[in-house]
């Protein structure tokens, strides 16, 4: 059974590959759809530095709309079950129970759930059942599918992020997910503003001190595409892969223990040079 250990890699941040499997993703929807170019893409991801693979088919991008289960547990299978038998780590994006324990059954190595476990009421359940560790991410909405627009916070995002991951943490202990198989994800992007989301990125050491490993997945979101905005440059969601990477390069620094991203290379260059950094500071 796998472990959070087993995902950890020792005096290092981890660094997460995206594969979408979807038709509408917000920066590559439509390119590996089919399972085969998936799998392909995913040999890639590794081969530039990737640690684990990250494995979603249904996008969360502004305006999406929920694809069926049945659809989403046949685009995920085929592509965990190939990287399996390759021994290639994965993790399944998805917010459906059935979808995570059809991606138990071939192999996957860890359960993403960007609700946190909120969006089905199987979830913890089927996330204890397996075994596996899980990811709880903060995503403050009233309709889980579209993350656009931003949530009220109370006034104060990071106590928010603080106080529902707490929660979600209980609840999935609870239902007799390990303590020791939960991570945390502040849910950058999701339902929040360019404020917030720089809010929590200050926040970071406040996470990553806490009881649970942290990950941090900036990649490619709006909020960056503003860096090169404000400049009157190109700002596409693919622009934004060298803000990502310095975004990669500080939550490696500050001791994330995994970053998810798309443009892997830059990325791990990222957490290689925070990882030299550290090396020469603790030596």
């Amino acid at each position: 059974m796998t472990t959070v250990a087993d995902l950890t890699v020792p005096g290092r941040t981890a660094v997460m590959g995206i594969v979408n499997v979807t038709e509408d993703s917000f920066s590559d929807g439509g390119k590996w759809l089919a399972a085969d170019d998936a799998i392909a893409h995913a040999h890639e991801l590794v081969r530039l530095g990737a640690d684990i693979i990250d494995v979603g088919a249904e996008s969360t991008r502004p305006g999406a709309t929920r694809v069926p289960a049945e659809l989403e547990a046949e685009r995920i299978r085929p592509v965990i079950r190939a990287l399996h038998a390759d021994g290639i780590r994965t993790s399944v994006d998805t917010m459906r129970a059935s979808t995570a324990l059809a991606a138990a059954e071939e192999g996957v190595d860890l359960i993403n759930d960007v609700s946190g476990g909120l969006a089905d009421p199987d979830m913890h359940r089927v996330m204890a059942q397996t075994g596996l560790p899980v990811c709880l991410m903060h995503w403050r909405t009233t309709a889980f599918g579209d993350a656009a627009g931003a949530a009220d916070h109370g006034g104060d995002v990071v106590r928010d992020v603080h106080e529902v991951l707490g929660a979600l943490v209980d609840n999935a202990l609870a239902a007799g997910v390990a303590h020791d198989q939960i991570t945390l994800d502040p849910g950058l992007g999701f339902a929040k503003t360019a404020a917030d989301n720089w809010a929590l990125l200050n926040a970071l050491p406040e996470f990553i001190g806490g009881e649970f490993p942290v990950l941090v997945g900036a990649s490619r979101k709006r909020f960056l595409t503003e860096i090169r905005a404000d400049r009157g440059l190109e700002h596409s969601p693919l622009d934004a892969d060298p803000a990502t990477a310095a975004v990669t390069a500080l939550s490696a620094h500050l001791g994330a223990w995994c970053v998810r991203v798309h443009e892997v290379a830059v990325s791990r260059d990222a957490v290689d040079v925070a990882q030299r950094w550290r090396a020469g500071r603790d030596g």
